[in-house]
């Protein structure tokens, strides 16, 4: 038994290396925004914050698709990440790194605080409370009008060019550079915790959380520490919305933005890490689309989208990338 402990272990690390180890298709998304800085100048802006936006989708990716705690008050984070970084660029700290990163430990104390209430619930009244969560912080950021805005929004922002050289033009260029990079970040640190043990024992929870319970797992706390990590992951997204477009308004904390944040996760596909960057573009080019062919009811085509995907992919784009590549194996 001496013996078997330590190839034991070895197994672990090994087959943990192995889920770990980078593919080549996974450059793929990166190498596309590299050409999109070259041969898209006109689209930079748009591109900033389409990054942004899948930062947002990610976040909730990591407690939706992989913990399984169900949420639609994602908006909550995103919103105090971008009033925390909004505020302190109103009143005299413009610096963008120390902003996002404060803004990302707000959003971060913000989810820890409320996730000790809420998450000892499930189902149906863990959804209610999330929205509750959001509910109450759009209210008191519209009574702080003095700090906020109120409904006219955060206004007057002065963000310092990034490390002292490279301002926010009106072209995009250096927020588009600035929001991949933060994007690339989170991206590494979710593929490192969903590859992870500690990843894994989050879909164990989605997939049973009683039989967890039964092999003495820490489910409570697994749950608190993933759901305040997404939402540093969305007071990151919110902070790189607000930096980039030097305004911030209620609409941060809205349910439609929670709820635009899983119709473009369905899309892409529940679970999968890279779900979102398939999802944010596809919906963000729909709803343009969209919008041009009918402007007054096209959210009714955005819902029929949705009602195919559900029924024929229910697996989002990438469910159905994966099912043709199983048959093409075939």
């Amino acid at each position: 038994m001496a013996d078997a402990s330590p190839t034991a272990k070895a197994v672990v690390i090994n087959s943990f290396a192995t889920r770990h180890r980078f593919r080549l298709v996974e450059a793929l998304p990166w190498l596309v925004a590299l050409a999109g800085y070259f041969l898209l100048p006109g689209y930079l802006s748009l591109g900033s914050q389409i990054f942004a936006t899948i930062l947002f989708v990610l976040s909730a990716d990591l407690v939706l698709g992989y913990a399984g705690i169900v949420t639609l008050g994602q908006a909550a984070f995103f919103g105090t990440g971008a009033y925390t970084a909004g505020i302190l660029a109103a009143n005299g700290w413009g610096e963008p790194i120390s902003g996002l990163l404060a803004a990302s430990l707000m959003a971060a104390a913000v989810g820890f605080l409320s996730g000790l209430i809420i998450l000892r619930t499930t189902g149906l009244a863990l959804l209610i409370q999330t929205l509750v969560v959001a509910a109450m912080l759009y209210e008191a950021a519209n009574k702080a009008g003095r700090w906020t805005g109120g409904d006219d929004g955060l206004q007057g922002m002065d963000v310092w060019p990034i490390f002292g050289r490279y301002p926010f033009d009106m072209f995009g260029r250096a927020a588009y550079v600035y929001c991949l990079a933060v994007l690339f970040l989170g991206w590494l640190i979710a593929r490192c915790i969903v590859h992870s043990p500690f990843g894994r024992s989050l879909t164990g929870m989605r997939e049973n959380t009683a039989r967890m319970h039964a092999i003495g797992a820490p489910v409570g706390r697994r749950r608190l520490v993933i759901y305040t990590i997404s939402a540093a992951f969305a007071g990151a997204s919110g902070a790189l919305i607000a930096q980039t477009t030097s305004f911030v308004g209620l609409t941060s904390l809205s349910l439609e933005r929670s709820g635009n944040a899983l119709i473009m996760l369905i899309i892409g596909g529940l679970g999968r890490l890279y779900g979102a960057f398939i999802g944010v573009p596809l919906f963000m080019i729909a709803q343009d689309r969209f919008s041009a062919i009918d402007p007054v009811y096209w959210y009714f085509w955005i819902g029929l989208l949705m009602v195919l995907i559900v029924v024929f992919a229910c697996g989002g784009v990438l469910g159905l990338l994966e099912q043709a590549q199983k048959r093409f194996r075939r």
